[in-house]
């Protein structure tokens, strides 16, 4: 058998992993976390990753996840180039992968984001303190806006959820806990505003029958975070496409009414500071 050089041997594995790089590089895959039914974020995110096709030349996948620990382990891996992520979750991210994920716009909207405490429409609660004793639904265990902040909210007013609920259930998603209480299968639960603005606004049978209770003060939430790594040049571009989204644009409003959006800016890590800070308070994370 005849051998191959090894300077040969050499060349064939740079021009192999060229091609790699190539094919990595000609598509742009995307995931976000599962805050509403995979349905609704599959719809949400189409027309958007059509405009990312057109603004990058890069072919966009899309690629939907079973919880909220995956989108942190494909960014990771590098097997997501690009995720939507709660304020939590991204900071699961940053450490998970040593500050090399990087967050790079964000909505507006998110720079003061709410949750929005609710119950039944015929509930006797009044406030906050009412519901001790009670059954309590919080969406994802990894939820910003429907975990983390609301805890954190509820233990600066004296509520410990864990002793002072009867119980705690975790809904899996933000649609999914106001059918929990819509239901009658939680006395009262923890959403996000957007959510339970966007339900309102397309009479969903559920939200017509829970009410508000009280919201939480503001706080960062929601935005887009690349893996570590991604080029460059290409973070730039992508950050860019989200910069110059125009809503006033007939093209664009589609876009930007599905991503429930004036508009988007940048962000930063620090952003988040208080998140995480909010976190360890929680003990969710050390």
């Amino acid at each position: 058998m005849k051998l191959i050089p090894t300077r040969l041997l050499a060349a064939l594995a740079l021009l192999i992993g060229t091609g790699t790089a190539l094919a990595q590089t000609s598509v742009l895959r995307v995931s976000a976390i599962p805050d509403e039914a995979p349905t609704e974020l599959q719809r949400k995110f189409k027309p958007l990753g059509d405009y990312l096709k057109k603004e990058t030349g890069l072919d966009v996948q899309f690629t939907p996840v079973t919880d909220y620990a995956a989108v942190v382990e494909g960014l990771a891996s590098n097997k997501i180039d690009l995720a939507w992520l709660g304020g939590f979750t991204f900071v699961q991210a940053k450490i998970r992968t040593n500050g090399g994920a990087v967050p790079i716009v964000q909505r507006a909207e998110d720079e003061k984001f709410t949750s929005r405490f609710i119950v039944p429409l015929d509930s006797p609660a009044k406030t906050l303190a009412d519901l001790k004793g009670k059954t309590f639904a919080f969406g994802a265990p990894s939820s910003t806006s429907g975990h983390l902040m609301p805890r954190f909210f509820l233990q600066q007013a004296g509520i410990q959820p864990d002793t002072d609920f009867k119980a705690v259930a975790f809904s899996g998603a933000h649609d999914a806990t106001v059918a929990f209480v819509a239901s009658g299968r939680a006395d009262a639960g923890v959403l996000n505003a957007s959510v339970m603005d966007k339900l309102v606004e397309a009479a969903n049978p559920n939200a017509a029958k829970v009410r508000v209770l009280a919201t939480t003060p503001p706080y960062y939430d929601y935005n887009w975070t690349v893996r570590p790594g991604l080029d460059a040049a290409l973070t730039k571009k992508i950050t860019e496409a989200f910069l110059k989204l125009d809503a006033s644009k007939p093209e664009q409003k589609e876009i930007m009414d599905l991503q429930r959006a004036s508009k988007f800016i940048a962000t930063k890590a620090s952003n988040y500071d208080g998140i995480e800070a909010a976190a360890k308070s929680a003990g969710l994370i050390k």
